[in-house]
């Protein structure tokens, strides 16, 4: 081997031994602050929505199933990734069972919560609508059962991971060929372009909905809270600040979810290919980020929420005083 070659060799080994070593860094506290901010972040959420002034809210029961969801992806998917990639505990790698399990709750960690926003998107849309009979689509009775109907919905649709997925040359993943490209094409359309593009297009029919109803109808003050379109549609306080909660989880998943179907489905028409050492750390390296960046999303999901509803942030105040109060109140009666 001439010296030209062994000194490609040798910048080749360095390339690969850098990116492994941001990958393995940033999964280790990257993951770890999304994990904690997560996590917090989810629980606060859930219970700030399960408050009387949002309990009886369709949308609001929707951002409750996302995140509860949410919570669990945190503590089971989010967790597995960082201890595999952050300090190389392969436990999926390990046990078939384990490698099923894992990829299977994962997905339906992630649909339900991704698709119960969608869900908001379009309840926020009938919400919105002029028509009476659209507005009756928007109801807590409605949300209750599509919650529940999705949640199977997602159970059933990836039994296919608990058959075709299994340790594979030593990694967890699913089977190659045929079944591989056609799971990459539809993890692709069902995590990534379809969520999007509903999300986009119920987001701007709930804004034009909107600013028809104050602008071409007329929107009339009220003492009580709310403003009261012509026709009797009333818009409250809370249901503005919930359209304008939506829309900002909207933005930031579109900008934060794109990467991760664009991977996909390179990686769909790339997969058969034998790649390359330094292409496949990358490849590597690509595929964890992008991962990284949709538990980031979830993670802000309490910060937009707080930023966007001044009603939130009153609600999460009020629990905050009620915990004080009565851990006040225990420690007086002890001492």
């Amino acid at each position: 081997m001439n010296y030209s070659s062994t000194n490609m060799d040798t910048r080749a080994v360095c390339l690969i031994n850098l990116i492994n070593f941001l990958n393995k860094t940033i999964s280790q506290y990257g993951l770890g602050i999304i994990y904690l901010l997560g996590n917090i972040g989810s629980a606060l959420t859930c219970l700030v929505f399960y408050q009387p002034t949002f309990r009886h809210s369709s949308c609001a029961m929707y951002f409750l199933a996302s995140n509860f969801s949410q919570f669990f992806t945190f503590n089971f998917a989010l967790l597995t990734r960082m201890l595999f990639y952050g300090y190389d505990v392969r436990i999926a790698n390990t046990f078939g069972w384990f490698c099923k399990v894992r990829y299977y709750l994962f997905y339906i960690f992630i649909a339900n919560s991704r698709y119960n926003i969608i869900m908001a998107s379009i309840d926020r849309y009938f919400a919105s609508s002029q028509s009476v009979l659209s507005r009756q689509y928007s109801s807590p009775r409605i949300a209750s059962r599509v919650i529940l109907i999705g949640a199977i919905t997602w159970c059933l649709i990836y039994i296919q991971v608990l058959v075709f997925y299994d340790i594979y040359d030593g990694s967890c993943q699913y089977q190659t060929g045929t079944y591989g490209i056609f799971f990459s094409i539809f993890i692709s359309i069902d995590s990534g372009v379809l969520p999007i593009v509903v999300m986009l297009i119920f987001g701007s029919l709930t804004i034009r909905n909107v600013h028809r109803s104050r602008r071409r109808i007329g929107v009339f003050p009220s003492v009580r809270g709310y403003t009261q379109t012509s026709h009797g549609n009333r818009l409250t306080r809370r249901d503005m600040q919930l359209y304008r909660m939506l829309i900002n989880q909207i933005i930031l998943f579109t900008i934060l979810n794109i990467p991760n179907p664009c991977y996909l489905i390179y990686n769909s028409f790339t997969i058969e290919d034998v790649e390359q050492p330094v292409r496949q750390t990358v490849t590597v390296f690509v595929s964890n980020m992008t991962y990284v960046l949709i538990y980031f999303g979830f993670a802000l999901t309490f910060v937009n929420f707080a930023i966007s509803s001044k009603i939130f942030r009153r609600e999460f105040q009020r629990l905050i005083q009620r915990k004080v109060h009565c851990l006040r109140a225990r420690h007086m009666r002890r001492g």
